[in-house]
């Protein structure tokens, strides 16, 4: 090979060796003002719709058997009100993969900036629906508003992180990233809050509960338009050098802007001749084969690992330690308080442990208490103490969902791709993850029939086996940029194929 194209290929890892020694320092206040802003009309509302809609169950049960007696002059039958309230429900799901389905195509045509944006048109017209559904006495409304909340979580959860990834500096990504985790987390809190008897837990304020969504959509077209579209995408989709620049200096200012954008340029010229692609594409593609199948079975494992198991048995474990049937909601948004507090604690540690300690460990630990949490909830009665133990182990599942997997899932999906290819990856993870979110809806209830709570052993060896997977095939990101995890993929692959060669080679002269 002639030296020239020698050079060409160098691995990256052995470039500029001064430059990839970044150290962490505290974030810009605009970067952290465009996370806030971003993530508020974004992963905030998926995590809001998917706890504010507890609160009201029995109230919109009601509303519906009282529209049907109307219409009919007969009571609506049990089956069908459990249809109709399964349907309201489990339609966000549909609606979370149709977002998921379009969110990466929506971020390459309108830009990461411009899709969030647009995004809230769903949610402030579910918001409208929702809230005229009681006064029109259309309950259909309620299906119809649900599905668009869900094709705007959809959306924000595929696009939201992509933003994230691409405004943060390589040393600050994990940190930033951590805040789709964290306004999820925050989200979830603020639903449990909201639906309180004492804000708008009663009865006569359920249209109005569903209705908050459109706070935090309007909250985003007020501050999301102040700071820029991502760097990554105005210079390697666009190719508008000067609002890379002028984006760069306000999100990093203007003594760190110069080494970001060199990193994007890198990307940019490694990129020359390349097209943004498709999902389908991403598939035939060997060169991004194990990062592929990695995300795809992080996102299978987020979803089927137990998590909304335990949220399951919460109320059980709540009542066989004692506590009143009316103060659980209080307990419940303990909770969320305490999935939360463990996201903020991931976003302080993931720059100084990586990725991996923190994904692998939160795995490790879930199956711990997983194994704990079903010792204590089969011996329950066989001591006053059992149902404190289970309701530590409950806490502690949850905490350590939240320290790993929990907050990691989402930043991994950005790092292990190249600009090209994110927005596919993300289509396809955010699939998976609705399609599982899906699964896991419909299943569980069969499973907990058949196993009781021995399903959390089929939740174990997920854990697990995830766990071993991390541990042996996904590499360090931390301090890393994008082309650099890509070379390190690269160079495994590389590894691997010469060590086969070198054995085929060695069986062929030894059977000469």
């Amino acid at each position: 090979m002639p030296k020239d194209n020698a050079d060409e290929y160098q691995p990256l890892l052995t470039k500029d060796v001064k430059d990839t020694k970044r150290t962490c320092k505290f974030p810009n206040k605009s970067l952290l003002l465009a996370v806030c802003a971003a993530c508020i009309g974004g992963t905030f509302q998926y995590g809001y719709n998917v706890s504010v809609i507890n609160a009201p169950t029995m109230y919109v049960q009601n509303f519906i058997n009282q529209t049907w007696k109307e219409r009919y002059q007969t009571n609506i039958s049990e089956n069908v009100l459990t249809l109709l309230w399964s349907t309201i429900v489990s339609i966000f799901t549909l609606g979370g993969l149709i977002g998921a389905s379009i969110g990466g195509t929506l971020s390459v045509k309108l830009g990461r900036k411009g899709t969030l944006l647009t995004n809230n048109i769903f949610a402030l017209a579910a918001a409208l629906l929702m809230g005229l559904s009681y006064p029109t006495g259309l309950f259909e409304l309620l299906i119809i508003g649900r599905l668009l909340t869900g094709i705007n979580a959809g959306i924000a959860i595929c696009v939201q992180p992509l933003y994230l990834g691409e405004i943060a500096p390589t040393a600050l990504r994990g940190i930033m990233g951590m805040g789709t985790s964290i306004f999820i987390t925050g989200g979830i809190l603020t639903g449990q809050v909201m639906g309180l008897k004492e804000l708008l837990g009663r009865e006569e304020y359920w249209p109005i509960l569903l209705s908050t969504t459109c706070i935090p959509a309007f909250l985003q077209l007020l501050i999301l338009p102040c700071f820029p579209e991502s760097p990554r995408y105005l210079l390697i989709d666009k190719g508008d050098d000067v609002g890379c620049k002028k984006a760069l200096k306000q999100l990093h200012g203007t003594a760190s802007c110069d080494g970001e954008q060199e990193d994007i340029e890198k990307e940019k010229n490694n990129l020359v001749g390349f097209k943004s692609k498709k999902p389908w594409e991403l598939f035939s593609d060997r060169s991004v084969r194990w990062q592929l199948l990695t995300i795809i079975l992080l996102n299978i494992a987020q979803q089927l690992n137990g998590i909304n198991a335990i949220y399951f048995y919460a109320d059980y474990v709540f009542k066989q330690a004692g506590i009143p049937a009316g103060k659980i909601p209080y307990v419940t948004v303990g909770t969320g308080a305490c999935e939360c507090l463990t996201a903020l604690t991931c976003g302080l540690l993931i720059e100084r442990l990586g990725r991996k300690v923190l994904i692998t460990g939160g795995y490790t630990l879930m199956s711990i208490f997983g194994i704990l949490f079903t010792l204590t909830i089969t011996f329950q009665d066989a001591s006053p103490v059992f149902p404190y133990l289970s309701m530590a182990c409950v806490f502690a599942f949850i905490l350590s969902f939240g320290l790993g997997p929990g907050g990691v899932t989402n930043i991994l999906t950005t790092e292990l791709f190249t600009q090209t290819s994110r927005p596919a990856a993300y289509m396809i993870a955010g699939s998976v993850n609705w399609l599982s979110f899906f699964f896991i809806s419909m299943v569980f209830p069969f499973i907990v029939i058949g196993l009781q709570q021995y399903c959390f052993l089929v939740f174990l060896a997920i854990c697990s086996l995830m766990a071993i997977y991390i541990f042996f095939i996904v590499p360090e990101t931390k301090n890393k940029t994008f082309l650099e995890i890509q070379d390190v993929f690269q160079t495994a692959k590389t590894r691997k194929a010469f060590s086969a060669n070198s054995a085929e080679t060695t069986l062929l002269a030894t059977s000469i």
